[in-house]
């Protein structure tokens, strides 16, 4: 049994007036408003959203 490892995610800035597809990333990563957590698998796919939207989210 192998546990999965998590990362946490914190939405830090405002996505208001990014690019459509940041915001649809911020979504996807399950974040609403500001200060938001959270908690996902650590995936190469949620990796790379992260990485879109570094600028806007803190890993915790």
């Amino acid at each position: 049994m192998s546990t999965q490892q998590t990362i946490k995610v914190q939405l830090v800035r405002s996505p208001i007036g990014t690019k459509e597809s940041h915001r649809a990333t911020v979504r996807g990563l399950g974040l609403r408003k500001l200060n938001s957590i959270s908690e996902l698998q650590d995936t190469p796919a949620v990796r790379g959203m992260i990485n879109k939207i570094s600028y806007l989210v803190k890993v915790i």
